[in-house]
């Protein structure tokens, strides 16, 4: 969470048990003041006794321990947050450096799979860009699919170069294209932060997007259809170039297999299922 001295902020703690405790510490001017005092980072715990715990209504009687730092504007660091949002919106790996003894920060062009690392006085702050999804199809279950995956905090783009496509289908806040999908899987689409879904059911599109996106680094490709859609599609997928390994990797028939024919079920159950592979269980 980020926040001024004057109780602005972007972000949550905690989901909202410590966050109006915190707030009030804020505004009255008692962080300010431990900062000036401490002159480094430092770590406010909370539900440190039975007592606090039911009073803040902690989950599960823990405790939560919040690293404070306080930024002053600067040229190093504004150097710094400016390399930081360049890294995440050209979806680079990134971590923020921040030295416990003297609250300095600097940055590094990697990351680890822990969100944070504390060796010795060093916290590494591995920052993950934005996950992104190219939809591949201007249908009822795209537009599904779209608003779920919004609500997900994804990217989203719709992609259909079939002419008159485009002029019926829109929702708020999703990017449309009527470009070859090659192309642009090829151009925004082809690392890790980065999910396909095919949902056309027009070869001429699904196809042409899965060809590129099933040799990239995205971390989910799927196709909509049924058994047999897919049994065809995995057929001729090799006349294009594509590897057993490669084919391997595209999920089709799509999403969960929850029994339904309706486009909001239907994707409820590709986002179950870009969910499940994004968090490594599937």
């Amino acid at each position: 969470m980020a926040c001024t001295l004057d109780g602005e902020l972007v972000g949550s703690i905690s989901g909202g048990c410590i966050e109006e405790d915190f707030l009030e510490q804020l505004r009255d001017g008692s962080l300010k003041t431990r900062f000036q005092e401490e002159g480094k980072p430092f770590v406010v715990k909370y539900g440190i006794n039975a007592e606090e715990q039911a009073r803040l209504k902690l989950p599960c009687g823990g405790q939560l321990h919040v690293l404070l730092e306080y930024f002053v504007p600067g040229a190093d660091v504004n150097r710094v947050f400016a390399h930081i949002a360049s890294a995440l919106e050209e979806h680079r790996k990134i971590s923020r450096i921040v030295d416990l003894g003297s609250g300095e920060i600097h940055y590094a062009d990697e990351s680890t799979e822990e969100a944070v690392v504390i060796e010795g006085d060093r916290l590494v702050h591995s920052l993950s860009p934005h996950y992104r999804l190219l939809l591949l199809g201007a249908g009822d279950v795209a537009r599904y699919v779209a608003e779920l995956a919004l609500a997900l905090e994804y990217d989203v783009t719709l992609c259909d170069p079939r002419p008159k496509y485009l002029e019926n289908w829109h929702v708020d806040g999703v990017a449309t294209t009527s470009r070859l999908p090659d192309d642009v899987v090829r151009e925004q689409y082809s690392n890790p932060y980065s999910g396909i879904i095919a949902l056309a059911h027009d070869p001429r599109v699904d196809d042409m997007a899965l060809m590129e996106a099933l040799k990239t680094e995205a971390f989910y490709v799927g196709a909509m259809g049924s058994d047999r859609t897919s049994a065809k599609r995995r057929e001729r997928l090799p006349e294009l170039g594509l590897t057993e390994a490669e084919i391997a990797r595209l999920h089709a028939p799509i999403g969960f297999q929850i029994g339904s024919k309706k486009p909001a079920e239907i994707a409820i159950a590709i986002m179950a299922e870009v969910t499940a592979v994004r968090r490594g269980k599937l």
